[in-house]
C-alpha cells in the first residue's frame, strides 16, 4: 500500500527533525536505545504517537486474515487525510506538525509527497 510507505517516510522524516531539535535543546542522543526510550517515554516525542498508531493500524489491516477491501483502504486514507492537517493555532499533532513543517525542508518535501499520494488515492 503506497500510502503506508508514504506515511512511513513522513514518520521517519518527522522523527529525524524532532531528534535534531531535541539534541539542540538537551544534548546528543547517544544510542538508538536511548532514542527508542525517548520515543516511548518522553513527552517531547509524544505528539508523534497518532501517526505511529495510524501506521500500526494499517499494518494490522494489511496482515489480517481477511483481505483489505476498497472500503477499508478508503477508511485508512481518510484517517491519514484527517491527521495530516497542520495548524499553527491547533493543538497536539496539528500544532507540532506545523512547527516541523516550518523548521525542516525535508518535512515539507515528505508532506508534499504524502499529499500527492493521498490525492491519487482519491481518484
Amino acid at each position: 500500500m503506497e500510502v503506508r510507505e508514504g506515511l512511513l517516510h513522513l514518520h521517519k522524516t518527522l522523527l529525524e527533525s524532532e531528534r535534531i531539535s531535541y539534541e539542540e535543546t538537551f544534548g546528543k542522543i547517544n544510542s538508538p536505545y536511548q532514542l527508542l526510550n525517548l520515543l516511548t517515554n518522553d513527552p517531547w516525542f509524544a505528539w508523534l504517537a497518532p501517526l505511529t498508531h495510524l501506521i500500526a493500524g494499517m499494518d494490522e489491516s494489511l496482515d489480517a486474515k481477511e483481505p483489505l477491501t476498497a472500503a477499508g483502504v478508503e477508511k485508512l486514507v481518510n484517517q491519514a487525510k484527517q491527521l495530516l492537517v497542520a495548524s499553527e493555532n491547533g493543538e497536539g499533532f496539528a500544532r507540532h506538525f506545523d512547527e516541523a513543517l516550518q523548521r525542516s525542508p525535508d518535512v515539507v518535501l515528505a508532506q508534499a509527497a504524502m499529499a500527492k499520494l493521498l490525492r491519487a488515492q482519491a481518484k
